[in-house]
């Protein structure tokens, strides 16, 4: 197993239990998150993206499965904001430290305010980027809330 990234580091730091799954991670056609959950042998439901937007002139990490779309006007309106939009995929590298592919909730260069899918909350562990691409952390649902003081909403 590789050499601990920083969102494993801060995982360990916080005390919570995890497990780390690696795959080969192949950028193509067919969306990334699909193809990891099918190269883990995992329902696409239980396996996060990690999607960077911008919300009322805040970065916001929203935590997601990665078979459904968030809804930005949804998530506007519980966010109390005017409007979403996902960020650039250079701006999002800036903002968490993270090439895209393997952007982590955890361990960012700038806390972000997190926001976890309240569909994906439900699921005994879930699995969500661990740091780099190919890599993936599985844990608690509850645990990430924990450590990321993360908001549970629908956002799909």
């Amino acid at each position: 197993m590789a050499k601990g990234t920083p969102a494993t580091v801060a995982l360990q730091k916080a005390g919570i239990s995890f497990t780390l799954h690696e795959y080969d991670y192949e950028p193509g056609d067919r969306g990334v998150g699909v193809q990891a959950a099918q190269a883990l042998g995992i329902d696409p439901a239980r396996l996060l993206k990690t999607l960077m937007l911008q919300a009322g002139g805040a970065t916001l990490c929203v935590l997601v499965s990665t078979d459904r779309t968030v809804h930005l006007k949804r998530l506007a309106a519980a966010l109390g904001a005017k409007d979403t939009v996902l960020l650039e995929p250079a701006a999002a590298e800036r903002a968490t430290g993270y090439h895209v592919g393997g952007i982590s909730p955890f361990g960012q260069k700038k806390r972000a305010r997190t926001v976890l899918d309240a569909a994906a909350a439900g699921f005994a562990t879930i699995f969500v980027n661990g740091g780099r691409r190919g890599l993936e952390i599985e844990m608690r649902p509850a645990d990430l809330v924990r450590v990321l003081g993360a908001e549970v909403m629908e956002v799909t």
